[in-house]
């Protein structure tokens, strides 16, 4: 794919301004379709702010994208970089697969990262990244955790269950729960086509059993090794994919012994490849990264 240059050019009496009015120079990328506007913050561009991010997001007025990341120097001496996450709402996010990927894309292309195997920071932890043929890239996405409180996931016990039966707006939905560094919950329906995606979705996020919110999946088995996915993002509204919503839809369907440990999880926007060795493993998450072009936000 080629990557030409475009200027995404703001108003000045209606946009915000670059933080310190200096332009702010990004990278457009996306992963299965999960879009990102990526902001290199290790050679001195200044830190986005809410506002900012919400006018990067804008599809109309601005940029377009699902989430915002900056990448920044790593943490850890033996990671590659690190990176940080704003959603469509300006909000922070603590975990995202899809962005992961396209860091890892990003630091490999300019050279930071070497060779098949690094790692990178995130808020959620350090992941160790391989480089894949054809522009992918697995991610190990940690441990899932399952215990509610953990999540979090109110008034549901210490104990954690396969499922749990949730009261929202008076209706008793049946869930699984857990957190892959953020918070996910899970439906289990008949057909991914017809699931109450817009409807459920942000029921469920404003829900009191979810006091940070949550991101919400509804999974469609379609054999041992092959799910059908559509996730409805905390401070984003329904994206294309979501890659710790495949991981945590995954993981949640293998406790419950419906797939199998290897599954490819098929989103609106393209297809994963998640892995759940055992309990004790951390999830792995394999799926391509793709440039779309480069520009800059004018002050």
């Amino acid at each position: 794919m080629g990557h030409p240059e475009r200027r995404a050019e703001a108003d000045a009496m209606t946009q915000p301004h670059a933080a310190g009015g200096r332009s702010l120079r990004f990278t457009k990328m996306h992963g299965a379709g999960n879009d990102f506007v990526m902001v290199d913050l290790r050679h001195g561009q200044p830190v986005p702010d809410a506002s900012l991010c919400r006018a990067l997001a804008d599809r109309h007025a601005g940029v377009g994208c699902d989430q915002i990341i900056t990448i920044e120097a790593p943490r850890n001496a033996t990671s590659a970089a690190s990176y940080r996450i704003w959603n469509a709402d300006g909000s922070h996010a603590q975990q995202c697969g899809n962005g992961a990927r396209c860091v890892a894309a990003f630091v490999v292309r300019d050279g930071t990262a070497q060779g098949a195997r690094f790692a990178l920071d995130s808020p959620a932890g350090t992941h160790a990244v391989d480089v894949l043929p054809g522009n992918r890239y697995r991610i190990a996405m940690g441990v899932p955790d399952f215990v509610p409180a953990h999540v979090p996931l109110a008034g549901c016990g210490d104990d954690a269950r396969d499922a749990y039966d949730v009261d929202v707006d008076g209706q008793s939905l049946h869930i699984g729960a857990a957190s892959m560094g953020n918070p996910h919950a899970l439906i289990e329906v008949d057909d991914i086509a017809t699931a109450r995606v817009g409807l459920q979705g942000p029921a469920l996020q404003r829900s009191a059993a979810f006091p940070e919110s949550v991101n919400v999946g509804f999974a469609q088995v379609i054999a041992r090794d092959r799910i059908r996915l559509r996730v409805y993002e905390r401070g984003v509204g329904e994206t294309l994919a979501c890659g710790s919503g495949a991981c945590a839809a995954a993981a949640i369907l293998m406790r419950r012994g419906r797939i199998d440990r290897e599954v490819v999880v098929a989103l609106p926007g393209g297809e994963l490849q998640i892995a759940w060795p055992d309990a004790a493993s951390p999830v792995t998450m394999a799926g391509p990264a793709a440039f779309v072009f480069e520009g800059e936000w004018l002050p």
